[in-house]
């Protein structure tokens, strides 16, 4: 079992195993996730020998109650939520003393992933970007409206915890137990016994406008630490999907592109196993 912690000085939640002597991997969520859906992909880099921390970003999971500013003024203007994100991580490297980790982050938590290694390319040893970081959103919405009318969480008003676990097995007969718990901990329970997402709906929104303004490709030539691009693929699969990894692959000085042929998005929580052999090829 994971221990749990708080971690760098904006106090972020984490889950941590301690492994042996390999070298450190820092897990990173998506957008309205949670530390815990990479509790299969860490139990197994700590039996591999690796020390293993999973953060929960501001507002989200555990560190639902973080203030998204980099100051102590409540009354400042928040900070771009993925370049404060990705100070975060390396503040928490330096809090926990990693001068040379391997970084995993899903979706959103690929693109602050790639923001870290581009802004301090002598902190990260490697790079996993799973099903994400190479997201750009504003090659396919002209302004937030746009985005957000497509991209906005859905509402839960009513619903119960078991509801939602019932249609998570439903929908995804393959997860384990532990997975679809692991998304459960995106709610939080009221009263009344119906979830609601612990990312504030308007936090939501300022991430997805984060994303829109946020340009991977601008990036792709700071980065020098080997990468690996981990992509749920399929027959189906977009092709501004492929054109987007295709771009990356070849952008970056140093990246391999990795499929996993009918995997979710979620390919931490459904392939747990074959990502955590990805990653510990990084370390």
């Amino acid at each position: 079992m994971p221990e749990v912690a708080t971690v760098g000085p904006a106090g972020l939640g984490a889950r941590s195993w301690r492994g042996g002597g390999g070298r450190p991997v820092l897990l990173v969520h998506g957008l309205s996730s949670n530390a815990q859906l990479w509790d299969g992909v860490a139990a197994r880099l700590a039996e591999a020998g690796h020390p293993v921390v999973a953060v929960d970003l501001r507002g989200h999971g555990s560190s639902e109650d973080v203030p998204d500013t980099d100051t102590d003024d409540l009354d400042a203007a928040p900070t771009d939520p993925t370049r404060l994100a990705a100070e975060d991580l390396a503040a928490v490297c330096a809090d926990l003393g990693w001068s040379a980790p391997v970084v995993a982050g899903h979706a959103w938590g690929g693109n602050i992933a790639l923001q870290l290694a581009a802004d301090r390319p002598g902190l990260v040893h490697g790079l996993a970007l799973v099903d994400g970081g190479w997201l750009h959103l504003g090659d396919q919405f002209p302004d937030l409206d746009a985005a957000w009318s497509v991209l906005a969480p859905p509402r839960f008003d009513g619903v119960t915890s078991a509801a939602v676990r019932a249609s998570l097995h439903a929908g995804h007969p393959d997860w384990s137990d532990a997975a679809v718990e692991g998304v459960l901990g995106n709610l939080r329970e009221r009263a009344d016994g119906s979830v609601t997402p612990r990312l504030e709906r308007e936090r939501h929104r300022a991430i997805i406008g984060s994303l829109l303004r946020h340009r991977p490709r601008t990036l792709y030539p700071l980065v020098r630490c080997r990468v690996l691009l981990l992509a749920a693929t399929g027959d189906a699969t977009p092709a501004r999907k492929r054109e987007q990894l295709t771009e990356a692959a070849t952008a970056l000085a140093n990246a391999e592109l990795v499929e996993f042929h009918g995997g979710d998005h979620d390919l931490h929580a459904h392939r747990p196993v074959r990502v955590a052999e990805e990653i510990a090829r990084l370390a």
